[in-house]
C-alpha cells in the first residue's frame, strides 16, 4: 500500500476517534479549573500553576450521605469539575447517589458520559431503554455494578423498606443531567402546553397538574 493511501486512512482513522471520544483528551500534566476566567472554552481554561495546591484535587462530599428532602426520595452528590478543579481536562467523575425507602432517581440521561453504578448498601431496582424502546432492568445489591451506557433514558428505584446508596463513575468531567419529567415540565421558557398534550395524549388539566407538583417549593 503506497505511503499516501496510509496516510490517508490513518488521516480518516484520527477524525472517527476524535468525533466517537468523550472529553477531550489533555494536552498537559494537569489544567485546573478556573471558574473565574472569562475565557470561553469546551471546558474551563486553566489555572495558572504557581496557584494550584493539593486542594484542587481533593473532595471530601461523598463520605457522608445526603440530605434528602424533596418529593422523589434520593439525592445526588456530584464530584464532578464544578467540586474538584483538578479533574478538568481528566475525563473522569463520580457521584454520590443515597434513597429514601421507596426512593427514585427518576428517568433521565447523561448527554456526555456512560455511567456505572456500584453499591454501597440496601437494594435496588435498576434500568435503561434503548433506542429500539426495549428495556433492560435487574434488582441490584450491596457490591454489584450495573452499567448505563452513555445518553440512554435510566432510572434507579430503592423498593426496600432500608436506605440504599451507590457511588456512580462517569467518563466525563462534567457527565450533564437531564432529568426526563424535569425537562418537559419545569423548562424556562414552558415547553407548550400544546406540544406536552399532544406528546402525552392528555388534556391541559392534566399538563397543569403535573407542572404544579414539580415547581420548585417556595421558601
Amino acid at each position: 500500500m503506497a505511503v499516501d493511501s496510509i496516510f490517508k486512512y490513518l488521516l480518516i482513522f484520527n477524525i472517527i476517534a476524535e468525533v466517537v471520544a468523550n472529553d477531550a483528551d489533555l494536552l498537559q500534566d494537569i489544567c485546573v479549573a478556573d471558574s473565574t476566567s472569562g475565557v470561553k472554552v469546551n471546558g474551563f481554561a486553566c489555572k495558572d500553576s504557581a496557584n494550584v495546591t493539593a486542594d484542587d484535587f481533593f473532595f471530601g462530599g461523598l463520605a457522608n450521605p445526603g440530605v434528602i428532602n424533596n418529593s422523589v426520595g434520593s439525592i445526588v452528590t456530584g464530584a464532578n469539575v464544578e467540586k474538584i478543579p483538578g479533574l478538568n481536562t481528566l475525563g473522569v467523575s463520580l457521584s454520590r447517589i443515597d434513597y429514601a425507602p421507596g426512593g427514585l432517581n427518576p428517568p433521565h440521561i447523561h448527554p456526555r458520559a456512560t455511567e456505572m453504578v456500584f453499591v454501597l448498601e440496601g437494594q435496588l431496582d435498576v434500568g435503561f431503554i434503548t433506542t429500539a424502546n426495549k428495556l433492560f432492568s435487574k434488582t441490584i445489591k450491596k457490591g454489584d455494578i450495573f452499567v448505563f451506557p452513555k445518553a440512554l433514558v435510566h432510572f434507579q428505584k430503592n423498593n426496600g423498606d432500608t436506605a440504599a446508596s451507590v457511588i456512580a463513575a462517569f467518563n466525563s468531567q462534567l457527565p450533564g443531567t437531564q432529568s426526563i419529567a424535569a425537562t418537559l415540565f419545569t423548562a424556562t421558557p414552558a415547553v407548550p402546553d400544546n406540544v406536552l398534550t399532544k406528546a402525552f395524549q392528555v388534556g391541559t388539566k392534566e399538563i397543569d397538574k403535573i407542572k404544579s407538583k414539580l415547581a420548585p417549593k417556595k421558601s
